[in-house]
């Protein structure tokens, strides 16, 4: 009998989210507890800020560039590799519970696995989780969350925001996806997934090892966490966040001095539809919309505390927790107002890549406890799932088992973005590298000609079809093209909040340099997504 495992993992949650990572307002003592007694990795990164890409380099300890999933609009290969497999075939019995994301989410034609398995009563396998139990942010009848709802409380069904629909903003502040949430505490996904998790532990004998991904949706948008919850945290109380500079004006400002898609973001000449809905212009936000979103935002976080601590106790009580490792991370962070914007997309700066990552070692296995600063990433999680269950790692994983004490030989974390819509064409790659943040842009593929009438010829256009990408109406008002020279550079010692870019500064030439070459000299050479890029250009 070896260790067993639970990955818990957020959706869309900064770094600073949890008290023991400077949070000051949402109460997250379970989580602060979990990272006292094991290690706290200061400067965890995703490799890729979107929630597909980023899921699958966690289940497949690859870059982005090697598994080829480059969007939400791509879906793993059916054969594509897992360490969720990896470990059923080595003894581990195998759960993931609430939200995978490995496919498309929008899935009306059925072409994928996660959106059939609800229907057919299945709860897997699903790339090589013997059980499966999914949720999304909201309730989907396709998922097993949603046909419950549906099932046991018709009642609620509705509860839920519905994407893309109308009637969804705040009647308080004006907040998009923000409107208030009646469903019952108990019936919220956020319990779901935990009430999940231990029914399925329940049917797990005590000699057995197991690997359990617990996967919240929170506290991803819609913001839109039970009401009855809202006392919790009152809008009203809140400053804005420490990285919004307090004005329209400034705001422009600091934009000015970055590539011209973040200033045309704010004022909504681009349409960041890769990352958000395309009709929001954060320019309209207002200071109390945006005060009304992170409260419902804390109040999402102490929801998931709380979650885990059910989960934790009941590891306790069934006298597994000495063997139990423990992995709490996010797929990626959120803009959450910083410089007045929300959402996710093609904007590198530690509000999207920054992770809370703790690692609790199984007691048993002796490991102190640690504050790391050294870089690590999404990416490891794979290759430390392997170490703690005693197997040789594949020749698969790319990533490098967790440091567990400072002083590691860990120098740097990598992400990339690649777009994947019409009339986008964005390509970046960005080191984390002693205290610097240096993002390269790659030359646009936004005018190349014919690409996505390729994509749907050559690419497996099902999905992108499903998607409706293929006639699209709010494409970029004015699409942005890069010629491979532009960039960003950040002393994320001096200037946190990364107001001043530096790549244009001479006095940084030689250092963006360096960082550059390191960059293009640890990724990859091999790049299974190159043609993607080509066929979404």
């Amino acid at each position: 009998m070896g260790r067993k495992i639970l990955l818990i993992t957020t959706d869309q949650q900064r770094y600073e989210a949890l008290g023991c990572n400077g949070g000051a307002i949402a109460r997250t003592p379970v989580l602060d507890r979990l990272a006292a007694s094991g290690i706290n990795y200061r400067r965890a990164y995703t490799q890729n800020a979107h929630c597909t890409p980023a899921r699958v380099t966690i289940l497949t300890g690859q870059y982005t560039r090697t598994h080829g999933v480059v969007s939400n609009a791509r879906a793993l290969a059916a054969d594509g590799p897992s360490i969720a497999a990896y470990l059923a075939e080595n003894g581990y019995r195998t759960a993931l519970l609430g939200k995978a994301h490995f496919e498309p989410m929008f899935d009306p034609l059925g072409v994928f696995t996660e959106g059939q398995l609800a229907g057919r009563g299945s709860t897997g396998p699903l790339r090589g989780f013997e059980h499966a139990e999914l949720a999304l942010h909201g309730a989907f009848p396709q998922l097993h969350y949603g046909a419950w709802l549906q099932e046991h409380h018709p009642d609620q069904l509705h509860s839920y925001i519905t994407p893309l629909s109308s009637g969804n903003d705040s009647p308080e502040t004006g907040a998009p996806e923000a409107r208030p949430n009646p469903i019952q505490r108990d019936l919220y996904h956020t319990d779901w997934v935990a009430d999940r998790t231990i029914d399925y532990l329940k049917n797990v004998s005590a000699d057995e090892d197991w690997f359990v991904w617990m996967s919240f949706p929170d506290p991803h948008h819609p913001w839109d966490p039970p009401a009855s919850e809202m006392h919790r945290v009152s809008w009203r109380d809140l400053d804005l966040p420490p990285a919004h500079p307090g004005s329209s004006e400034e705001i422009e400002k600091i934009l000015a001095g970055r590539p011209a898609h973040w200033l045309a973001y704010y004022n909504g000449t681009f349409r960041n539809i890769e990352g958000a809905p395309g009709s929001f212009v954060p320019a309209t936000l207002s200071h109390d919309a945006l005060r009304e979103i992170n409260a419902k935002t804390h109040v999402m976080n102490e929801l998931i505390d709380e979650a885990c601590g059910r989960v934790l106790r009941y590891l306790t009580d069934r006298g597994w927790d000495t063997d139990t490792d423990i992995i709490f991370t996010s797929d990626h962070g959120e803009l959450q107002g910083d410089y007045g914007l929300l959402y996710k997309g093609p904007f590198h700066g530690d509000a999207l890549l920054r992770l809370p990552f703790i690692w609790r070692p199984a007691p048993s296995a002796g490991i102190a406890s640690a504050v790391i600063d050294e870089p690590v990433g999404s990416l490891d999680i794979a290759a430390t799932l392997c170490e703690i269950a005693g197997l040789e790692q594949p020749a698969w994983v790319e990533g490098k088992p967790l440091p567990t004490a400072a002083g590691s030989d860990r120098e740097r974390a990598l992400s990339e973005w690649d777009s994947f819509l019409p009339g986008y064409g964005m390509h970046m790659r960005t080191i984390y590298r002693d205290g610097w943040l240096c993002t390269a842009y790659e030359p646009s593929t936004v005018n190349e000609p014919n690409g996505f009438e390729r994509a749907l010829a050559q690419g497996d256009p099902a999905h992108v079809r499903v998607l409706g990408f293929d006639s699209h109406p709010m494409g970029p008002q004015s699409p942005i093209s890069y010629g491979g020279t532009e960039g960003e550079l950040y002393n994320l010692i001096e200037d946190p909040h990364q107001f001043v870019n530096l790549w244009d500064d001479r006095a940084y030439a030689s250092l963006r340099r360096d960082l550059v070459a390191d960059l293009y000299d640890s990724l990859p050479s091999t790049h299974n997504s190159v043609e993607l890029l080509t066929y979404f250009a």
